[in-house]
């Protein structure tokens, strides 16, 4: 089987963030998609060990940074590369606090929302969680960072806890 047929499938390339007792935790993202449009309803992919998804599960809200296509990788490898339990990711970086206390980063951004959750699905090594809208915001109209284009162009990465991860073989 190739799994890199995977690959194949298209993505965008987000910032998920959420916030537990006054901190704020993001992450590079790249399963963020629409469930349903009344009531809006967006859906992100965390792996459990994450940082993130312990925000999230706590506070039970988040925030998606949609990320422009000329996104640097210093900037991705922020988020994507590093654990918020070691780091400050939002030290130097331009964010705002939302209407659910989550933190939205405009730096690089063409839009951000923001969600409660409203139910969750156990897919193993991740959780589905499913949130409906309580605001978003478009910031910019230009182009989106595609995972295809992270990915290909940019040389980036996927690390060991992100869904698209696929080990290579020895």
């Amino acid at each position: 089987m190739n799994l890199s047929a995977l690959y194949k499938i298209s993505y965008g390339l987000y910032i998920v963030t959420s916030v537990k007792e006054n901190k704020f935790a993001g992450q590079i993202a790249n399963t963020v998609f629409q469930v349903t449009s009344d009531p809006p309803k967006i859906a992100v992919c965390l792996n459990k060990r994450n940082t993130t998804h312990e925000f999230l599960s706590s506070s039970r809200v988040f925030g998606v940074t949609v990320l422009k296509k000329d996104t640097p990788m210093q900037f991705i490898g922020k988020f994507g590369f590093k654990s918020s339990r070691d780091v400050n990711k939002f030290e130097g970086v331009n964010f705002k606090v939302g209407k659910t206390g989550a933190p939205l980063v405009l730096d690089h951004a063409v839009a951000i929302l923001e969600a409660e959750v409203k139910g969750e699905c156990d897919v193993g090594t991740h959780t589905i969680f499913i949130g409906e809208l309580v605001d978003a915001e478009i910031i910019s109209e230009a182009e989106v960072m595609t995972y295809a284009h992270y990915h290909f162009i940019k040389g980036g990465k996927a690390p060991k806890t992100a869904p698209v991860y696929i080990a290579q073989k020895q």
